[in-house]
């Protein structure tokens, strides 16, 4: 693991039309940059360090199973209290291969005996990219859920969704009480996807020093030996 107060960290939420992120150095500066693009390559790019000085978060599974259900979802949920249905059950790498929504369900059931949701479902283009993204980017790419970090900086799990005007003056409050400021004005319309981003980068600054939780404690692994777990 990289340490100093040089390194830059950024958290990434996808969002309407592509991605946004937030960067933060590594020290604990409150001030945030929010980058907008529609692939994670472009994204990211300006902020990579030829050094390998840059952590990445990203709210996005990582590492897909060939049969049954990850454990790292199952372990979330359990965290989360009010706000479990925030994270889906991911399903093996076979559901994600088919091109339709009828076909995953079918193969998710014959693979798991359950079926799959549609919302999950949703996830298909911008789960499949990250991964992707994973496998070539070159840097440390890890797995992020922000309710876990919402949690993490102070109290229980939030109630309100970031849907909602008070989901996200909650979610702002929280990040400046751990030192990060997101002016209220920044990019209105994706505000709830940006809060997002900036509790990713939170972890990330966590997971650079060290200091990140693992769950679980003991990741799976995908067929190529890469870790599946959420850290937050």
């Amino acid at each position: 693991m990289c340490h100093g107060s040089s390194m830059r960290v950024a958290g990434v939420d996808a969002c309407r039309g592509g991605w946004v992120a937030v960067s933060l150095d590594a020290a604990d500066g409150p001030v945030v940059t929010v980058r907008v693009e529609a692939s994670l390559t472009a994204l990211l790019a300006p902020w990579l360090d030829p050094d390998g000085a840059t952590i990445v978060g990203i709210d996005m599974p990582l590492g897909l199973l060939e049969a049954g259900w990850r454990e790292a979802d199952r372990a979330a949920r359990g965290l989360l209290g009010p706000r479990h249905s925030s994270v889906f059950a991911i399903p093996p790498r076979a559901v994600w291969a088919e091109a339709s929504y009828r076909r995953a369900n079918e193969r998710c059931r014959a693979l798991t005996g359950q079926g799959l949701s549609a919302q999950a479902w949703g996830l298909r283009a911008k789960l499949l990219e990250a991964n992707q993204y994973r496998e070539t980017c070159g840097h440390p790419l890890y797995e992020v859920h922000p309710e876990l970090a919402f949690a993490a900086m102070a109290g229980p799990p939030l109630g309100p969704s970031k849907h909602t005007a008070a989901g996200r003056d909650l979610r702002r409050q929280r990040l400046a009480r751990a030192g990060v400021e997101v002016p209220a004005a920044t990019r209105a319309p994706l505000m709830g996807d940006i809060l997002d981003a900036a509790a990713v980068a939170w972890s990330a600054r966590r997971i650079a020093a060290g200091r990140a939780v693992t769950i679980p404690a003991e990741p799976e692994r995908d067929r190529a030996d890469r870790e599946i777990a959420i850290r937050y």
